[in-house]
């Protein structure tokens, strides 16, 4: 359903109904390329030993892709608790500019919805919220942010995450090493998506080359996981020494 579809709906006295649907349509064909690499993630967490409850305790509270495969790869009995929590911590650092860059919508909101729909941002929901929110300005809607359109991709983005993690995890010691079908390719796949929805071009994209680039660096020359968090820190600060050239 288009932003001008929604508008007529609420119109005609369809509104609340009708904006979460709508964040549900949106978000499905993201959603279903979630799926199998949230498949992976279990899978690979049964193989570093964590019980199902503990991987389906760790997604639902991270609520974060790219750290739990990060702290899954780290994962060692015992585990060095200091280093996945740094580690963890860089790699969702990328929150802070999300949430700052979606701030500037939430304003009319107070914080009791505030909080709960930050706590649900991940990367699909906040790209989905954020273009929906600039696409409803353009076309002069207010208020330009829609709560309930974002909480429909978001909570559905959640529960499926949660849901297919677990299934991973309880499915793992049956598939094994799930690595050679590639479903792991799906990860990248979802962000290429998002990043062309979100493209505005070359010179707004340099702070993802300078990541990609010294990640890719850091991943050939330095063993372990430490391109996440090269990766992580160089386009932080790439972001902040190229604001304002963009």
């Amino acid at each position: 359903m288009s932003i001008s579809q929604a508008a007529l709906s609420r119109e005609a006295g369809e509104g609340s109904g009708s904006e979460f649907r709508r964040g549900i349509v949106s978000c499905t064909p993201v959603l279903l390329g979630t799926i199998p690499y949230a498949l992976v993630l279990g899978a690979q967490a049964t193989q570093k030993g964590l019980h199902v409850v503990e991987l389906s305790a760790m997604t639902g509270l991270n609520f974060a892709g790219g750290s739990e495969f990060a702290a899954i790869q780290l994962w060692t009995s015992p585990p060095h608790v200091a280093l996945i929590v740094a580690i963890t911590f860089l790699v969702n650092s990328r929150h802070l500019l999300m949430g700052a860059a979606l701030a500037l919508f939430l304003r009319h909101l107070p914080r009791r919805k505030v909080f709960p729909a930050l706590f649900l941002m991940c990367d699909e929901s906040w790209a989905l919220g954020l273009a929906d929110a600039r696409q409803r300005a353009d076309a002069g809607i207010g208020p330009a942010f829609s709560l309930r359109y974002y909480m429909g991709a978001a909570l559905a983005m959640y529960l499926a995450w949660v849901a297919f993690t677990t299934l991973g995890a309880m499915l793992g010691p049956v598939l094994g090493n799930v690595e050679p079908y590639g479903f792991d390719m799906a990860f990248p796949a979802v962000f290429l998506v998002l990043m062309r929805g979100m493209w505005k071009g070359f010179a707004a994209a340099r702070p993802w080359l300078v990541s990609l680039v010294v990640a890719a660096l850091v991943y050939l020359f330095v063993p372990g996981a430490w391109y996440v968090a090269a990766g992580a820190v160089s386009g932080l600060v790439a972001a902040y020494v190229l604001a304002g050239d963009a």
